[in-house]
């Protein structure tokens, strides 16, 4: 494989020091021409900059001190690192990411979290880099405006159930494949009843029994809200109708996720839990590099589960399901309206069941209700304006059981 260059969206969060770790094992493989980040972490973000020589820094902040802030940082990790003669280009602003996510390069890692990737997401396909997707969100917001606008193998999945899914299709065609079976671990909570649900706390839920996340994610996994959002990636990332897309709960994370066929084989993408793999795969799809991270030990005995899911302690999935199937905006509306929803319950606002009986509540009234803007505007602004409605009206339902009209 030849050096490709490289922009990484969110180069501080989860997905992006992880896929630094990737670049700093394989130095001669990639070429990294942009970072951005959201900007909480400027020390950070100008460390992985100074030493990853990159033309170009960005972040998401708007206020007036974002740029003189970042160039100091920036100073500051050059002088102590020993290349004080280091000036890449600095942007700022809401659109810093998008400018950075379109500069062309080879490929485009995109792991911002939330719909603000949405934007970025475009960029990069208009570009015509490949986008390594570890941002689920824009893809289920953008939904066809997303895949409309991808070229034929422009999308990489980095989400691990995504990228074990795209390495079993490689055995067959797609007239051979009878349904994508996505693997959960069943989050902190797995065997309890809704009732025990209820007093559950932010900690406990924070507490993944084998995954390392930001709160977000974390949060998602627990209500799996995760697993609902990855069956309606699966759907549009692979073209399988949701009656041929099933969830099984396997508490090890070993198996990422299995391709059923005609003939009655299926196939699984096994490997310790890390996302180094996915990552490393997404910068160098359809290649491997080599040496990511350690293989299963297959002369230690081991136990493998699989179980199904409880919809009715559970029921994320279930909604997915129906707001995928409904398409148009409703996606957009189930993710913002439970991005609100998890940091209310982190604020301790809201029960652990409550996040997604209010994303519920807020799907409801996106149904068929004037006030909640178009239910099939698949324009940018169009999904940023039902993402918008739905954060008022998860915050209403929150607050005083109203979702707000549209002004």
């Amino acid at each position: 494989m030849s050096e490709r260059t490289l922009t990484l969206l969110g180069s501080t969060g989860s997905i992006g020091t992880q896929a630094v770790d990737v670049l700093r094992a394989h130095p001669d493989r990639f070429r990294v021409l942009a970072l951005s980040a959201g900007g909480r972490d400027l020390d950070l973000l100008a460390r992985q900059a100074v030493e990853l020589q990159v033309e170009q820094v960005a972040v998401a902040r708007e206020d007036p001190a974002a740029e003189a802030d970042l160039r100091a940082a920036l100073e500051q990790a050059a002088r102590t690192a020993g290349r004080a003669g280091y000036r890449p280009e600095v942007l700022t602003g809401s659109r810093a990411g998008t400018t950075v996510a379109g500069n062309g390069a080879d490929v485009v890692l995109n792991g911002i979290t939330g719909s603000i990737g949405l934007r970025p997401t475009l960029a990069a396909l208009a570009a015509g880099s490949t986008l390594a997707l570890a941002n689920k969100e824009s893809l289920i917001v953008g939904g066809a405006l997303v895949t409309g606008a991808a070229a034929t193998g422009q999308i990489v999945p980095v989400d691990s159930e995504h990228s074990a899914l795209a390495q079993c299709l490689r055995a067959g065609r797609r007239e051979e494949v009878r349904r994508l079976v996505l693997t959960a671990s069943g989050g902190p909570f797995r065997g309890r009843t809704r009732a025990q649900l209820q007093d559950v706390t932010p900690a406990q839920a924070l507490a993944h029994p084998t995954w390392d996340m930001g709160q977000v994610v974390t949060t998602n996994s627990a209500t799996l809200v995760n697993k609902g959002l990855e069956v309606i990636e699966a759907h549009l990332l692979f073209d399988v109708p949701f009656d041929d897309i099933s969830v099984v709960v396997h508490p090890q994370s070993v198996v990422h996720s299995m391709v059923e066929f005609v003939d009655g084989s299926t196939l699984a993408q096994a490997s310790p839990p890390t996302m180094h793999i996915p990552i490393a795969l997404g910068l160098s799809w359809p290649d491997r590099l080599p040496d990511v991270a350690p293989a299963c030990d297959w002369t230690t005995a081991s136990t493998w589960e699989f179980l199904p899911l409880d919809d009715e302690a559970f029921p994320a999935v279930r909604l997915a399901v129906q707001v995928g199937r409904a398409g148009g905006t409703f996606p957009a509306v189930y993710n913002a309206a439970n991005e609100v929803c998890v940091a209310a319950f982190h604020r301790g606002e809201i029960a652990f069941p409550d996040i997604v009986d209010t994303v519920a509540r807020v799907v409801e009234e996106h149904d068929g209700n004037p006030s909640a803007g178009s239910s099939v505007d698949l324009s940018v602004d169009g999904v940023l304006a039902a993402d918008a409605w739905a954060r008022d009206a998860a915050t209403a339902v929150i607050t005083t059981a109203a979702p707000p009209e549209r002004t």
